[in-house]
């Protein structure tokens, strides 16, 4: 086996280059993983921007350290195993499976590992491709490299043969959904409609898509989507938008009267607020129904405050709002399991829009913002300049 590897490194904001960095052997309980395709995150882009700031307000609040190999959204096959490491379903890794590693690392003692609480809860967590900076050696802590090193209680999830790699590669992103799952029960329990219900989708990138997605496996009626880039919500159509909505051309007054028309005046059921940006959070509180549900899943990294009231905005309205910090490891396998039994219902294949080589990450990247690209992966399998 090569004792080096390539790595398309972000070595500061706005600068990504190639590095050769050496490939240990894996001590025990860690993997490596040859990587087949990783996909570019909005994380990543925040990163690649110099916005850094994660977990404001937690106890694990920080800024993202350069250099770092991103990347955490990733497939790919294992190289070497350390001993014995068991996969979600209680097997052993053996060499040539192939699998999904897990995003994040929780530290297994801290009070919210101990009690079975989503493994994001965990107060010591590290995060593949953010926390895992190149100052911990070896530094292929990302997927945006030919070899990664998983570190030890890493949860890894085997892929279903039928499930090709480029589904496979958002399995991450598809886990993180789990708050569609959770409002439809929050309206159930309020005497509202799980089957059909109305549901508008603010940001309709990469995370926004699969939340239009998991809504729609899930008996979504009316969608609404806005975006500020055309192009998204174009590509986003595919999958069943009745009121698409180019933030650019329509004012958002004019947005949430369009909403409101819509819906016979009384707001959508459920708001799946994936922007990123803190003011679309105003924009679902306006547009949300008198006891409907509020999914937060975009803000992962602090873009500054908005001005809530919450009395009249939320209370009086009595308005469910449900905060996402990120994926559940309990949601991989069901995630992997919906979108191969959902293949041939849905164009799932168009969601990965473009593949590049490692030599150009950077221009990914670039890609990955413009409303021309959805998914957007890096194959570190590609030869260079492809």
């Amino acid at each position: 086996m090569r004792r080096t590897a390539l790595a398309a490194v972000t070595e500061r904001p706005g600068s990504i280059a190639l590095r050769e960095l050496s490939v240990p052997d894996p001590e025990p309980g860690a993997v490596l993983m040859r990587v087949h395709l990783s996909g570019i995150c909005g994380t990543d882009k925040h990163t690649f921007r110099g916005e850094s700031k994660q977990y404001a307000g937690t106890d694990h609040e920080r800024d993202i350290e350069y250099p770092l190999t991103c990347g955490h959204e990733n497939v790919g096959t294992v190289i070497a195993v350390g001993g014995i490491v068991l996969a979600s379903d209680g097997r052993p890794l053996r060499v040539g499976d192939r699998i999904v590693p897990g995003a994040n690392v929780p530290c297994g003692a801290c009070h919210y590992c101990l009690n079975q609480y989503p493994y994001y809860y965990c107060r010591q967590l590290e995060d593949y491709g953010n926390s895992l900076a190149l100052s911990r050696w070896p530094g292929l802590y990302g997927g945006w490299a030919e070899v990664m090193y998983l570190l030890p209680g890493t949860p890894i999830f085997r892929v279903p043969d039928e499930l090709p790699d480029e589904l496979a590669v958002i399995t991450e992103v598809m886990a993180v959904t789990h708050g569609v799952d959770t409002a439809l029960a929050v309206l159930g329990l309020q005497h509202g409609s799980r089957a059909g219900c109305s549901v508008a989708v603010l940001g309709v990138g990469p995370l926004g898509l699969c939340h239009l997605v998991k809504a729609r496996m899930l008996g979504a009626g009316m969608v609404a989507a806005t975006d500020v880039l055309p192009g998204r919500l174009r590509l986003a159509a595919a999958f069943g938008i009745d009121l698409p909505l180019d933030a650019t051309a329509w004012p958002e007054d004019d947005r949430v009267a369009a909403v409101l028309d819509a819906t016979d005046g009384r707001g959508v059921d459920l708001v799946l607020d994936c922007s990123g940006v803190p003011s679309t959070f105003l924009e679902a509180l306006r547009i949300v129904r008198v006891g409907g549900v509020i999914v937060e899943a975009g803000a992962f990294v602090d873009m500054g405050p908005v001005s809530v009231n919450p009395n009249s905005q939320i209370c009086a309205r009595d308005v469910t709002i449900i905060g996402v910090g990120g994926e559940r490891a309990t949601e991989y396998e069901p995630s992997m399991r919906l979108m191969a039994a959902n293949m041939g219902r849905l164009p799932l294949a168009g969601i990965v829009s473009h593949v590049f080589p490692l030599d150009r990450a950077e221009e990914a990247v670039q890609v990955a913002q413009t409303g021309d690209a959805m998914q957007v992966a890096i194959n570190p399998r590609l030869p260079l300049g492809h």
